[in-house]
């Protein structure tokens, strides 16, 4: 069965006026409530990460002033980061969450995870928080089935309209996490991810960007999602696939937007489903980043769960 993270400690994380914000949890558990998906999934409890494990992926200072933020009562820290009283306790909570998700799918206890959590994650870099982002939460998730499980290889799957260019950072210049992107094309923010953008080092070939320009079709954009996970996977041939689960490519959002409709997320994740269920015993971990139109948000959310708890039950 389906294992599914979702709380209202998420929703204290308060950003005001801003696209990321409380209610695009609401308009998500609207939605699945009405679908009746939830009865297909069983509920995982939140976890908070210890402030200590942040190092694993992120520079000590990048707490320190998301912490220190907080602490003076909120406020920004960066141009579109915003942070209020809750929010560093918060951050903790959805990356404890994520990595939780992966305990409970490499255990084997369930096969697929949904983190429906906020903050979003995959903007933030080793140094940096930015993008909306606080902590990389994805990319704790990697670190976790890596040193704790002994995963020798994951792929990171990122289909939010926007470049994921803090977990690109992360594992830039390694082989042992394989990192997919499809994204509108620079320059659109945060003006990375580049089709040359391809790892160095021993990370050489383990980074894969498909840029997408702004007005291509459906179908075509569908066809360079498939292309993009199929070269993943002969790169990777992973023990656990970790998606970074944007929505923000439907063709009402606000912020991305790249023309998809809600059922082209299904169909994203029939392909990496059916991608997990060859390479790695169909472990998943999905992650949400973004999505700002809330309507959008919640039908194309129900499609992303309909696939993954039709796998589930079509052991």
């Amino acid at each position: 069965m389906t294992i599914i993270f979702r709380d209202t400690l998420f929703t204290q994380h308060d950003t005001g006026r801003h696209p990321e914000n409380a209610a695009r949890l609401a308009a998500i558990d609207a939605a699945l409530t009405a679908s009746g998906l939830l009865d297909r999934c069983t509920s995982g409890p939140v976890s908070v990460l210890a402030a200590k494990d942040l190092l694993h992926v992120h520079a000590a200072d990048v707490a320190q002033k998301a912490q220190t933020v907080a602490a003076a009562g909120g406020g920004h820290l960066d141009a579109d980061t915003v942070v209020s009283a809750a929010s560093y306790d918060v951050a903790l909570a959805a990356a404890g969450t994520v990595v939780a998700a992966v305990d409970a799918v490499m255990s084997g206890k369930h096969r697929e995870a949904l983190c429906l959590i906020r903050p979003p994650g995959h903007h933030a870099t080793p140094s940096r928080s930015m993008g909306f982002c606080l902590f990389n939460n994805v990319a704790l998730a990697a670190e976790q089935a890596r040193r704790v499980h002994q995963a020798g290889r994951i792929l990171i799957v990122d289909w939010d309209v926007h470049h994921g260019n803090g977990t690109q950072d992360v594992f830039y210049e390694r082989a042992d996490v394989v990192f997919y992107s499809i994204h509108r094309a620079p320059p659109f923010y945060p003006g990375t991810g580049a089709a040359d953008e391809v790892g160095s080092g021993k990370g050489r070939g383990a980074t894969i960007n498909v840029p997408v320009e702004y007005g291509t079709g459906r179908q075509a954009y569908l066809q360079l999602f498939a292309d993009g996970l199929e070269r993943s996977l002969a790169v990777t041939k992973p023990d656990l696939i970790i998606i970074s689960a944007g929505f923000d490519a439907h063709r009402l959002d606000p912020v991305g937007n790249l023309g998809l409709e809600a059922e082209d997320f299904g169909a994203m994740t029939k392909l990496v489903c059916d991608a997990a269920a060859h390479a790695c015993q169909g472990r998943i971990v999905s992650c949400l980043e973004g999505g700002y139109h809330p309507q959008a948000l919640g039908a194309s959310v129900v499609e992303h769960l309909k696939v993954l708890t039709s796998q589930s039950m079509n052991i």
